[in-house]
């Protein structure tokens, strides 16, 4: 029981001065996990280690579209240390599974539709036996045509990549090789363009982009007595996992026990499944527990990337600058399975616009399926792509109006009141004009910074340490973008979380305990849950609990939703478990001032006080040994599923904003970029942890900047393989590459949202790419329609 040291009886009222809690909304806290992070001590999950594991291992297809005619396991088996060689004939349940199509075969069967797909799988007692065993199984293939691109996809012949489709988007695609089709239209698009004075188009080419975690795909598997398995892993989306597991494992979902390693980074790439399955199925057919660790060049193959696309696009301007319409197509290659693609069209369509007011638009997206790498949620989701095409449209029509780019994006930025194509009101700050006249106020960086009184440093130019130029040919570029991208899962998904919430006395001290199942890929929430505890419940002491299956979904750490709905699921909980609190308090207290009754009552500082800052007791001594605890779900306000004819409907719950600022230095002779500065201005709603903020801001801004200029999955054209799986041939900025990132946020709360909140995380990678393009449009004179931009596209060495 707690010790009670009152001069007074407890529930007396005291005037005090109150010491409010540290670390609350609103307060940059450290992440607890931060040092052991940097000092390399922290587990991620291919740190797992069980004494009697098993190692896992795949066998991938070594083409892309075959049937399989044979396959041999007989050598592998015979090897010493190998206790199983599985193939789809030795699943034990469902042999697909899927997060919105059920399209995905756990281990191929019939025949593999792109490089890399699992084929086999191999249990051994040491990693390195494990790969040698996959390696000796034979699988013989009958290649079939390839399927690359919009035109192989979609022609009269077409070889299907999925035959018999009956998935729900199955009956409105005009083809089935298309996995989704959204049109959006409004207003006459054709009519409209007759009052234009200037119309510009434009052919864009966005490339494949791998979200490039550190931590690989691994996890460990653990069977477990009541012949259920207990699953370690390092995901996005805990209960949808499951939901795909049971299936395949044949069991209930009560007997799959999920729980969170450590996560090395997600950015989309952990929404879909890769090992989970594969590891419990080998952890129940051997009874003893499986680790699997992909590789970093297995990684590449391991995952979803973003979709690549292809984006036409007809804007048209009066001569003072107002919009009068727009059309497009956005064509996304969703690669062999369907992933998420169909909902990555819907947001390419309705996003496609831009932060604009055009009444009249005609819009149509596809998602096709192919014989490419499949690609799913990436950061940004396909506004991503839009925005890219969007925003270089801006700048054509600015330049043939002889217009500022940054007055003509005001002049027809939408705000709070417009009516998006899809016919939603924007019902919360859209600052979209303030956003771009705060980065373009900012000062500009110095000129020539790598000149100096000691000499020159050669680090601050264009090719950097490899000393290719000191000065000569460099020229500088200065670039704007704007972006709009939701908040959420849309069309109609029913979104919620589920937080539970304890409230205890330990030692003498109110403790609360959070639990719930969002996944901490590095957002933040580590921080920002205990945050939102201890401001709602007046504690100083927040134990979150380890994220697992014990407690109700908290649907993905994506779509930047998890501190609008996994917030405000703790808000919500915390808000019960607070009046409980209050009613024991009335229940014990009651009889000894009538403010208990009458009074606004609130838990402050670990007291429960009256708004006019009496305190009535502390949370002790009203809790002593009882303990309160709810588990409770949240939704934010419903959408609607877009139209399959005109794409109307509310669909999207919140959109954000950011708006970025590129300056550029660029070597015209060698084709070589250095990015000096990326100055952001982005609405984040509430800034619930500042540090965190900027931190969210920094690391999207910074793989929009890698996507302009180095990132691409390349596949080629005529075999569809993977060329580059490695981090060698595929680049991602270092320290070296990544500029000075200014942030400026603004802090305009969203009514609808818990304490105003605004997904962050997704908007400054839509406009850090088109920006960077910009600048360097600006240093070169070059059109530069696609992503990555390459030397060669600036030298003229190369295909554009």
């Amino acid at each position: 029981m707690a010790q009670n040291t009152r001069t007074v009886p407890a529930g007396t009222p005291t005037k005090v001065t109150q010491n409010h809690v540290k670390g609350g909304v609103g307060e940059s806290t450290l992440r607890p996990d931060g040092t052991l992070k940097v000092t390399g001590e922290f587990a991620y999950s291919s740190d797992m280690w069980h004494e009697d594991m098993l190692w896992g291992q795949i066998l991938r297809s070594t083409v892309a579209h075959a049937e399989i005619v044979s396959i041999d396991t007989s050598e592998a088996l015979a090897m010493d240390g190998v206790y199983a060689v599985l193939t789809h004939e030795d699943l034990p349940a469902a042999k697909n599974y899927g997060m919105e199509f059920q399209d995905t075969p756990v281990l191929a069967y019939g025949k593999v539709r792109h490089h890399g797909e699992p084929v086999a799988l191999v249990a051994a007692d040491h990693p390195e036996t494990a790969r040698r065993a996959a390696a000796k199984i034979v699988v013989e293939y009958r290649e079939l045509p390839l399927i690359t691109d919009e035109a192989s996809a979609t022609a009269p012949d077409a070889v299907l990549v999925h035959e018999n489709r009956d998935d729900h988007h199955s009956g409105h695609v005009p083809h089935p090789n298309i996995v989704h089709r959204q049109p959006i239209i409004r207003g006459d698009a054709a009519e409209a363009a007759k009052r234009a004075d200037v119309i510009v188009r434009g052919e864009y080419t966005f490339g494949m982009q791998d979200q490039a975690f550190l931590g690989p795909e691994s996890g460990l598997a653990v069977p477990a007595e009541d012949g259920g398995v207990d699953l370690y892993v390092a995901t996005q989306w805990l209960h949808s996992d499951l939901k795909q597991i049971a299936p395949c494992l044949g069991l209930p979902e009560d007997k799959i026990r999920m729980t969170m390693a450590g996560v090395g980074g997600a950015f989309g790439g952990r929404e879909d499944i890769s090992m989970q399955i594969l590891a419990s199925i080998l952890a129940l057919r051997t009874g003893k527990p499986v680790k699997m660790v992909y590789n970093r060049y297995e990684s590449f193959f391991g995952h979803v990337h973003r979709h690549p696309a292809k984006l036409y696009y007809e804007h048209g301007a009066t001569r003072d600058g107002k919009l009068t319409h727009m059309k497009c197509k956005i064509v996304l290659d969703g690669g062999a399975y369907a992933s998420s693609t169909a909902s990555v069209v819907g947001n390419a369509a309705s996003l496609s616009v831009g932060p604009y007011v055009i009444d009249d638009v005609e819009i149509e997206a596809i998602g096709l399926y192919s014989n490419n790498p499949p690609c799913g949620a990436m950061r940004g989701f396909g506004a991503v792509q839009a925005c890219f095409a969007y925003e270089a449209q801006m700048d054509k029509l600015a330049a043939k109006l002889g217009m500022d780019p940054v007055e003509l994006r005001q002049l027809n930025a939408m705000e709070q009141g417009t009516i998006m194509p899809t016919g939603q009101l924007v019902d919360s700050p859209a600052p979209v004009a303030e956003l771009l006249r705060r980065v373009k106020a900012r000062p500009m960086p110095p000129e020539r910074q790598w000149e100096s009184s000691e000499g020159s440093d050669v680090r601050a130019l264009p090719g950097g340490l490899s000393n290719t130029t000191h000065g000569e040919g460099v020229v500088r570029g200065v670039g704007y973008a704007v972006g709009i991208k939701n908040v959420g899962f849309s069309e109609g998904f029913d979104d919620y979380s589920t937080a539970k919430i304890r409230m205890e006395v330990i030692n003498g001290e109110p403790v609360a305990t959070v639990h719930t199942a969002a996944a901490e890929v590095g957002q933040g929430g580590v921080t920002i849950h205990a945050q939102i505890a201890r401001t709602e419940l007046g504690v100083q002491q927040v134990t979150i609990h380890p994220a697992d299956t014990q407690v109700g979904s908290a649907g993905s750490t994506s779509a930047g939703r998890q501190t609008y709905m996994t917030g405000g699921a703790i808000k919500n909980s915390c808000e019960i478990v607070r009046e409980k609190v209050l009613e024991i308090g009335r229940r014990k207290f009651g009889s000894y001032h009538p403010a208990w009754a009458t009074a606004e009552l609130l838990l402050e500082g670990g007291k429960v006080v009256t708004d006019g800052g009496e305190a009535l007791a502390t949370i002790a001594d009203v809790l002593e040994d009882e303990a309160v605890e709810t588990e409770e779900v949240w939704r934010h306000r419903p959408t609607q599923a877009f139209d399959l004819v005109t794409g109307q409907g509310n669909g999207h719950v919140q959109y954000a904003f950011a708006a970025h600022r590129a300056v550029v230095e660029v070597d015209t002779e060698l084709g070589l970029v250095k990015v000096i500065e990326l100055a952001v201005a982005q609405d984040v709603g509430k800034a619930v942890n500042p540090l965190s903020v900027i931190g969210q801001i920094q690391g999207g801004t910074t793989q929009g900047l890698g996507v302009a200029v180095m990132e691409e999955i390349i596949v080629d054209p005529k075999t569809a393989k993977v060329r580059n799986p490695s981090f060698t041939d595929y680049l991602i900025p270092t320290i070296l590459d990544t500029p000075t990132i200014p942030v400026d946020y603004l802090e305009l709360a969203d009514p609808n949202a818990p304490y105003g909140v605004r997904g962050i995380g997704e908007a400054p990678t839509l406009s850090s790419t088109p920006a960077v393009l910009a600048a360097i449009r600006a240093a070169t004179g070059l059109e530069l329609n696609r992503t990555p931009v390459r030397p060669e596209h600036l030298t003229g060495t190369g295909p554009a």
